[in-house]
């Protein structure tokens, strides 16, 4: 899944550092997980796992992939499912999504305000999905919620079902790398057909945690090994950057406004987008969280400056930093030449006192 500052393709290599130095421990918190891929990296290892997010869509996602630790049974929906003439497939996961997948489409919220023919009548017709894409969007997102209003799913087979619509969006969306904005002309992938694709599920036998708060309402209940830190980098919101995949997973009809339909977010912004604020909440968390390592991933690029943030981990123990290269995200440059494609990915590692 595309996100701003996603670790994926990282995360051996922290791993590795970690390793190297002997930052071990049972516990790992991920307090601001995202698309949660650093939280389920760990859950693999074998650590109890907490993440939080102050997003919703994110909160999905870390309840299918962290907090679940057991496949999905689906014992009330296959009963109510033609699946006389699958063969092939076999999981009951597998099972679902084929139904989803073969719904007829409906003129839902996504239409009505992303797609060109909902949007039609507006100066600027949102170009986010196409026509079609955005009906099977409307029809698999209803069916969701209607299943679980008719109290036929558990809550991790809600939020499996919801994770494999977020994360099949992404392969479909007439984006260049976030959904604050679409594209002009349509890219081809948007044109292909909608398909939802089964998320891949981590289980562990650690009673795994997730929230969905702001994460530093969290700073006096942590108590972990590993505290692992990886704020916004810049100054703007990621909530903005997400939108729509805040509301598909929510599906609340909000008032949307502007060119791109962008949903209310006056309370789901970060203080780390903020750069005196981002220092003071960076030393909040230093000095009252409880953990024995705190690791914070940033980068060259970011608003609080290296010098201030060794500064400020230095209060609480030793610090040591390490960098690493990787390419850049598309959808980053804040304004760079477009012929600068790697930045420094910067991990501070502090050992309390």
């Amino acid at each position: 899944m595309r996100f701003i500052g996603n670790k994926e393709n990282l995360l051996n290599n922290i791993h590795y550092t970690l390793d190297k130095r002997n930052i071990k421990g049972n516990s790992f918190f991920d307090f601001f997980s995202g698309t949660s891929n650093v939280a389920r990296f760990f859950k693999k290892k074998g650590y109890k796992v907490c993440s939080s997010d102050l997003l919703y869509f994110s909160y999905c996602m870390q309840y299918a992939y962290i907090k679940n630790n057991s496949l999905p049974k689906f014992k009330k929906i296959l009963p109510l499912i033609d699946t006389q003439q699958i063969n092939l497939i076999t999981s009951p996961l597998d099972l679902v999504l084929d139904f989803l997948n073969n719904i007829e489409p409906i003129k839902g919220f996504i239409y009505n305000n992303y797609s060109m023919g909902g949007t039609s009548a507006l100066e600027k017709p949102r170009m986010y999905f196409s026509d079609e894409n955005a009906q099977k969007i409307d029809s698999i997102r209803t069916q969701i919620e209607e299943w679980k209003s008719n109290k036929l799913l558990t809550k991790d087979e809600y939020f499996i079902l919801l994770t494999s619509l977020i994360e099949s969006i992404s392969f479909y969306s007439n984006i260049s790398g976030v959904y604050a904005a679409f594209q002009k002309k349509w890219d081809e992938r948007a044109l292909k057909k909608f398909t939802l694709r089964p998320i891949e599920l981590v289980f562990n036998k650690e009673n795994n945690e997730v929230f969905n708060v702001d994460s530093m309402t969290l700073i006096n209940d942590i108590k972990t090994d590993i505290l692992y830190l990886d704020p916004p980098y810049n100054e703007r919101q990621y909530a903005p950057n997400y939108h729509i995949l805040e509301t598909i997973a929510k599906y609340d009809n909000p008032i949307v406004k502007g060119i791109t339909g962008m949903r209310d977010y006056h309370d789901q912004k970060s203080s780390f987008c903020n750069k005196d604020m981002a220092l003071q909440s960076l030393n909040n968390i230093a000095k009252n969280a409880k953990y024995k390592h705190l690791v914070l991933s940033y980068n060259s690029e970011g608003i609080m400056p290296s010098k201030k943030i060794i500064e400020v981990l230095s209060r609480y123990g030793n610090v040591e930093l390490v960098e690493f290269e990787y390419l850049r995200f598309k959808s980053n440059n804040n304004g760079e030449s477009k012929t600068k494609k790697h930045i420094s990915e910067q991990l501070y590692i502090l050992a309390k006192n």
